[in-house]
């Protein structure tokens, strides 16, 4: 494979993103961030932690903390349904799970189909996206979700999340 070749793939897998659903509104995050979808599980609450951290679930060994992405972008609260979904990120070296309505599809958005955040004045935090895209007739709001935590946010998660896996030890077999 020549250098433009591979070159062209990484641009493609760069302009991919996950899309989802909240509040009948499609959101999207790049693609290279997230490490697994998954369905709604069991997750454990831990006391004494903030509204929108749902708490922890294990993932074959890996304990994950689980965040609600509604509560976090101050929506109502919603009983989870039928396509509710744990999208897994690895945000600042730790992965998070962030459920949300609905998973919707992965698409390319090119560059020219984005545009900065709005700037909403100085009562709306517009931190949290990083562009809007106009996709056919979708207007798609891509997450930052790098700054979705604060330092605190993220030092939280690392306190109750074990993100070595837990190996199981094997016997080794020594042919003679």
């Amino acid at each position: 494979m020549d250098s433009n070749a591979s070159s062209q793939q990484v641009a493609s897998i760069k302009d991919r993103y996950l899309t989802f659903i909240l509040e009948d509104e499609k959101y999207g995050v790049e693609i290279l961030s997230v490490k697994e979808i998954i369905a709604l599980q069991k997750v454990v609450p831990i006391p004494q932690t903030p509204f929108y951290l749902k708490g922890v679930m294990n993932l074959r060994g890996i304990i994950i903390p689980i965040i609600d992405l509604r509560l976090k972008l101050s929506m109502q609260e919603r009983k989870a349904e039928m396509h509710t979904a744990i999208i897994i990120l690895k945000i600042h070296n730790i992965e998070i799970g962030f459920v949300v309505d609905e998973v919707y599809e992965v698409i390319g958005i090119s560059q020219n189909e984005l545009t900065e955040a709005p700037a909403l004045g100085a009562n709306v935090n517009t931190e949290l996206i990083k562009h809007m895209a106009q996709v056919k007739k979708d207007v798609i709001i891509i997450l930052d979700m790098e700054k979705a935590l604060d330092d605190d946010e993220i030092n939280n998660m690392k306190s109750f999340a074990k993100q070595e896996k837990i190996e199981e030890k094997t016997l080794e077999t020594v042919e003679e």
